[in-house]
């Protein structure tokens, strides 16, 4: 059984207060708070060993190249990738999707291709997509969402064409919480012979994530929802599809040599790499690793099917709530309406009772569209968080209705 207490010892700003009111974060879809161990990570590697990395002969450079590279290698043992060759780093989610888009998309994909995304996709898998259908007359089409937030998955297989030249989909909604079934999507798009990019953003800090069991094609996350720093993500690529994609960007470690005549390109990972990279985020995120690694999957995601169950049968308590996304599998995230009262009235009236959550469209208007609302509240978890706190969010709500009432 997970340690909570020792656990939120690891995270400092749990102990500050919010309003006078002891803090309630609940705002981890968003980016989750840092432990100690990454955070004195991070200090280290500037106190200690700041220094650029790659090229340099001196001491402080082979130190912070061997923390830098050292992290590839976790990175790769965290989600089971072949090879650290696979690894590629970049500042986000989003920038690994559209390197994807930019790179592959742009030198694979042809006019009348279809490219199928969900319709609960987060606006950074759905707008790379639209720049490219109109740059190159791809075509994009959308597997619909369910009342309930699953996926329409009779409505996917029948989207599936011989045109079908790629699939974007998220793991877990950022919104609904909803887990899809993301093996049954890639073992059908391995059939088909089609790449299928995964986004794992919402999915990497809360479940054991096994590029070579889903056989992905590509996957994409970002530090900071997983323990790491902000602006600093990774891109997984098969090999033979990082082989062939041109980089976008130019300069930096992305090169071998350049004249005024021709440019060799690096291989990969590092020809997706041009310039001075995050350095501290990059170990930073080797920190948050090796911090994920010490406890057990199971217990993990355990404790936060506890959470989430308990939070539905509470939050269902309160009279005109209306939880949106009620899938038979979900994590991380619970979202909810309140009759007429504005998702960020909600939001401003329980930070006063020391509540961190998060409101708004959440970058999933599509999705806000198919359930007729333009914002929903969202409460989303993380590790360190506590039945307690779900009781303080529902106590914060009970004030919402009294002042709306």
């Amino acid at each position: 059984m997970l340690d909570i207490a020792k656990i939120r010892a690891d995270f400092p700003i749990l102990e500050r207060q919010v309003h006078k009111k002891n803090l309630a974060y609940l705002d981890n879809g968003a980016t989750t708070l840092k432990p100690n161990q990454v955070v004195e990570t991070i200090d280290k590697h500037y106190k200690e060993e700041c220094s650029n990395i790659h090229r340099g002969i001196h001491w402080l450079s082979e130190r912070a190249t061997e923390s830098y590279e050292g992290t590839r290698e976790k990175v790769k043992n965290l989600i089971n990738a072949e090879s650290t060759d696979n690894i590629v780093f970049n500042s986000g989610t989003t920038a690994g999707i559209n390197l994807v888009v930019q790179s592959y998309g742009r030198s694979q994909l042809n006019a009348g291709d279809e490219v199928i995304i969900s319709a609960m996709e987060h606006h950074s898998n759905i707008v790379p997509w639209q720049m490219l259908r109109d740059e190159k007359g791809i075509v994009i089409k959308v597997v619909p969402v369910l009342e309930d937030g699953s996926l329409d998955m009779a409505a996917f297989y029948a989207l599936i064409s011989e045109k079908t030249k790629f699939i974007s989909i998220m793991y877990v909604s950022n919104v609904l919480g909803t887990v899809n079934p993301m093996q049954e999507i890639c073992d059908k798009a391995n059939e088909l012979n089609i790449p299928v990019l995964v986004d794992a953003a919402q999915a990497i800090a809360h479940m054991p994530v096994d590029v070579q069991k889903l056989n992905c094609t590509f996957m994409v996350f970002s530090a900071h929802k997983m323990y790491g720093p902000t602006g600093v993500g990774v891109l997984y690529g098969k090999a033979e599809y990082l082989e062939k994609m041109p980089p976008v960007n130019g300069g930096g470690d992305m090169i071998l040599s350049v004249s005024f005549d021709k440019t060799v390109y690096n291989v990969a990972p590092y020809k997706f790499e041009a310039g001075t990279p995050n350095i501290a985020g990059v170990i930073g995120l080797g920190a948050a690793v090796d911090y994920l690694l010490t406890f057990d999957w199971q217990q993990v995601e355990d404790r936060e099917a506890e959470l989430i169950a308990y939070a539905h049968e509470k939050l269902e308590q309160i009279p005109g709530l209306k939880i949106i996304g009620t899938a038979k599998i979900k994590s991380g995230a619970v979202s909810f309406t309140m009759k007429d009262i504005h998702p960020h009235d909600i939001g401003t009236i329980v930070d006063r009772s020391g509540v961190a959550i998060r409101t708004g469209h959440h970058c999933a208007q599509p999705l806000m569209e198919f359930y007729g609302i333009v914002a929903t509240a969202r409460a989303s978890f993380a590790i360190y968080n506590t039945k307690e706190e779900v009781d303080q969010l529902v106590k914060a709500l009970e004030k919402v209705q009294e002042i709306f009432a």
